[in-house]
């Protein structure tokens, strides 16, 4: 077995071990408990559990009641954790791509020729389209290009070159695959440029992508074509 994880690092609220424990406690019990019983269960000061209780409740994650209206004396205030949804479980998308990064890199005939060509569907479909007679030059496409992988998570610099043109991209979204699939997974990306560019026609055209030339850098090549 993997030394790490098989699940992706929690999307949700940072709860922290204390709070994971009284919120695992509420899941894992039968009925509502007070702050009392929270706190004698999991060895909390009393003001400390009820703490905890009222920021699970503040997220979501659990619910304030009450108990015992219509008897004698001041009715309990309670908790109870908020009926856990199957939306909320563990996530392995990276596993899913490693898999799926694996199977192209091993079983297709020519697994790069592949991730460029789903690429470039890709990036057609991604692509903001020009408005009809809209002429797009090449600044523009390259934009058209960034725009689309900034909301990708690449974060895109700024295009230098005055002739070949460079588009830095400093962070890779998918980095732990990449740096074992990356002929699979920088070529879909260097795919989905190409897309995106023949999408709008531009005339310029994504040549080459350059993973990690630093450790959070990774620079996308292009070449101006000739009319």
């Amino acid at each position: 077995m993997p030394e790490t994880s098989l699940t992706d690092e929690a999307s949700g609220p940072a709860l922290g071990r204390s709070r994971t424990r009284v919120l695992e406690l509420l899941r894992t019990t039968d009925g509502p408990l007070t702050a009392h019983q929270v706190a004698q269960r999991v060895g909390f000061h009393v003001n400390t559990a009820r703490f905890h209780l009222d920021a699970l409740v503040e997220a979501g994650l659990a619910q304030r009641g009450t108990e015992g209206a219509g008897r004698p004396g001041r009715p309990r205030m309670v908790y109870r954790a908020v009926a856990h949804r199957a939306s909320e479980g563990p996530r392995s998308y990276r596993l899913l791509a490693t898999m799926l990064s694996t199977l192209i890199d091993r079983v297709m005939p020519e697994p790069r020729e592949a991730a460029i060509a789903a690429g470039r569907e890709w990036g057609r479909y991604l692509a903001k389209r020009p408005a009809p007679f809209e002429h797009v030059d090449a600044e523009e496409g390259i934009r058209r290009v960034a725009n689309v992988l900034a909301e990708a998570g690449f974060a895109p610099g700024e295009v230098s070159g005055a002739g070949p043109r460079v588009l830095p991209l400093r962070h890779c979204p998918f980095q732990e695959v990449a740096r074992v699939h990356g002929d699979v997974v920088c070529s879909l990306h260097l795919g989905l440029m190409q897309g995106v560019l023949a999408e709008v026609g531009a005339p310029v055209t994504a040549r080459r992508l350059e993973p990690f030339v630093e450790p959070s850098l990774c620079l996308a090549h292009f070449d101006q074509q000739s009319a």
